[in-house]
């Protein structure tokens, strides 16, 4: 399947690999971007998180406009393991012919409110392993498979996090590994330049998914105090996702944060 273009109201279209596909905003980026009319293949460990996903895309393919509506790969991966991460780009090319956005979204919080000192060296690696290797490893292989494929590039959406910018207490791991991404981001941006593989970062603060339910009800803020914070809409991050996929290769966001309005983020809080 050769990428295309649609008119001025669409934008560019494609094919896309999504990972952490199985829930909260890759799901939510999974539809969006399907219903717009990308192909789609979803990436993540639990296969039947990804089958659910499925489904949501099936209907939301139902409704698409296009040829190419509807059409969807399940290929159950686990992003620190670099043959998972092969086998996944060569089922999406084997299926689809190329690939032309990938959006690095699969992560782990690991174990929440533990103080540094207590960490088990078992859970930072396992934070490092899926949000900085993972991404790495995917971004590498979607980065091989554009710089060879016709017509060159291709375009690579990273989900960083508004912890990429300031860190929530006891989250050393978590917050490491976002600011690790971001240099990623960067360096990925500088050496695509010359084969049009267009690198972005999209920072997320608080969107609604099973991930954040627990800011309804309180979170531990940098003063010590419990407090609940408010939370936007996941489909908000997926419209915004799906505009900086659509852009011309010759036009980058190179970073975007969306957030919650009212959450203690900018300023006091």
């Amino acid at each position: 399947m050769n990428a295309k273009e649609t008119d001025g109201r669409t934008g560019r279209t494609g094919v896309a690999v999504v990972t952490g596909a199985g829930s909260g905003i890759g799901r939510a980026v999974t539809c969006e971007l399907l219903r717009a009319g990308w192909s789609v293949a979803l990436a993540g460990r639990r296969a039947e998180a990804l089958e659910e996903t499925a489904e949501a895309v099936s209907a939301a393919g139902a409704e698409a406009d296009g040829e190419s509506g509807g059409e969807w790969l399940v290929v159950p991966t686990d992003v620190s393991r670099p043959a998972h991460v092969e086998a996944l780009f060569a089922a999406t090319v084997g299926r689809f012919g190329r690939v032309d956005l990938l959006f690095n979204n699969a992560g782990t919080s690991g174990p929440g409110g533990v103080p540094v000192e207590e960490l088990p060296y078992e859970a930072w690696r396992h934070v490092v392993d899926t949000n900085l290797n993972g991404a790495f490893l995917c971004a590498q292989a979607a980065y091989r498979q554009m710089k060879g494929q016709t017509p060159q590039g291709g375009r690579i959406i990273n989900n960083g996090s508004v912890s990429a910018h300031v860190p929530r207490p006891r989250s050393v791991a978590y917050t490491a590994t976002k600011h690790a991404l971001t240099g990623l981001t960067k360096s990925l941006a500088l050496d695509g330049r010359p084969y049009r593989i267009a690198v972005g970062q999209i920072d997320i603060g608080n969107a609604a998914t099973e991930m954040t339910e627990r800011m309804r009800t309180g979170v531990l803020q940098a003063n010590g105090e419990i407090a609940p914070e408010p939370v936007m809409d996941v489909a908000d991050v997926a419209r915004t996702v799906r505009h900086m996929a659509e852009l011309p290769l010759e036009a980058n966001v190179q970073f975007a944060t969306v957030l919650a309005t009212g959450m203690p983020y900018v300023g006091r809080g």
